[in-house]
């Protein structure tokens, strides 16, 4: 079966999982008022169109949920059934929803997979309490099951769980700070734009990895080869996603335009290698257009050209599958050889090679 098969097949499972944490209307026996009972009311009308609502609305427009995927392929190649993980699976999928729901009003964005943004439905005060409320519910699936799993494996769990959150915020934090011209943003260097995919896309990955990792009772070592090579799959997909922001037909109709990043002015790993490499004309065209953040697609379309001139978007696909390569050698020869293996492997070229 192909890895995009896989993918389809799993998300009505991933779904129905996390249906059982947030569900699409919140009634007296949900697991929230079970583990947390109110003391006076339950305002389930309330909770429906106020955090139900607006959660599911954005979980259903779909999404690829390749973070559970690598999750449950993690438990597998160490032995575990992935079935019996299932409802761990979906801490880092839901955790990522929350972070785009309001990444999306920090960057001001217009669309989000084809619609509008939720808080252009529901408002941001609504927008911005889901998100919140979506890095935590998934951890219900612990507090549910914590006579399950040992003292010691929880407070791990627990540890990742807030080292990584902050990681999302420092990383969040280097992109607005670019954006909004609080540094220098020409100054940028590979490592900078590196370093804060690693804080951003890279924590979500890297969270899904080191979780199925201890709750599969990996040893340390492995738990932290499979956290960075999770992390280097991370930052590879950024890249491609930055890369299909220039290139991909599809991928441009579910944000409104080609070259929506260069609109936001943003220093992906092309423009900043194309800044390094290009004349001085075409460097302070390039500059500019990123600059004035243009709306304009002929502006955008130049932008892209300058690139291309330059090879650009070449350089970072290749930068993507070195990263991806190279710290798969570090998880290689440590996981025994299986089916599930393979798996791992394909589905990790899958996601740096896909077009949409």
């Amino acid at each position: 079966m192909k890895i995009k098969d896989i993918l389809k097949e799993q998300v009505a499972s991933i779904d129905e999982a996390i249906e059982k944490y947030i569900p699409r209307r919140f009634e007296k026996d949900a697991i929230i008022f079970r583990l947390s009972q109110p003391r006076y009311s339950y305002n389930l009308e309330v909770l429906d169109k106020a955090i139900a609502e607006p959660i599911w609305e954005f979980l259903d427009r779909g999404g690829k949920r390749w973070r559970p995927s690598l999750f449950l392929l993690i438990c597998e190649a160490l032995g575990k059934d992935a079935k019996d993980f299932l409802e761990y699976a979906i801490i880092p999928e839901v955790i990522h929803n929350g972070t785009l729901m309001i990444d999306d009003i920090e960057d001001q964005s217009e669309l989000r997979r084809g619609k509008p943004c939720t808080y252009k439905l529901f408002g941001q005060d609504i927008a911005i309490n889901s998100g919140n409320a979506m890095y935590y519910f998934p951890l219900l699936s612990l507090v549910k099951n914590r006579n399950r799993i040992s003292p010691v494996t929880l407070n791990r769990i627990y540890e990742i769980y807030v080292q990584e959150m902050i990681n999302l915020s420092l990383g969040q934090a280097m992109d607005i700070a670019w954006h909004r011209g609080l540094m220098d943003a020409d100054m940028t260097s590979e490592k900078d734009y590196l370093q804060m995919c690693a804080y951003k896309t890279g924590t979500l990955a890297r969270i899904a990895a080191k979780l199925a990792a201890v709750l599969s009772d990996a040893e340390d070592e492995l738990i932290e080869n499979l956290g960075r090579f999770a992390e280097s799959i991370g930052v590879a997909f950024q890249i491609q996603d930055d890369v299909l922001d220039l290139t991909g037909e599809t991928f441009a109709e579910k944000k409104g335009a080609r070259g929506m990043d260069i609109s936001e002015g943003k220093r992906t790993l092309m423009v900043i290698y194309t800044l390094q490499n290009a004349t001085p004309a075409d460097r302070k065209q390039l500059q500019k257009i990123l600059d004035i953040h243009t709306k304009e697609q002929d502006l955008r379309d130049e932008a892209i050209a300058i690139m291309k001139k330059y090879n650009a978007i070449e350089f970072a696909k290749e930068y993507a599958r070195k990263i991806v390569r190279e710290s798969w050698n570090d998880v290689d020869k440590l996981l025994p050889d299986s089916d599930a293996k393979r798996k791992l492997r394909a589905f990790v070229d899958y996601l740096v090679e896909r077009d949409i």
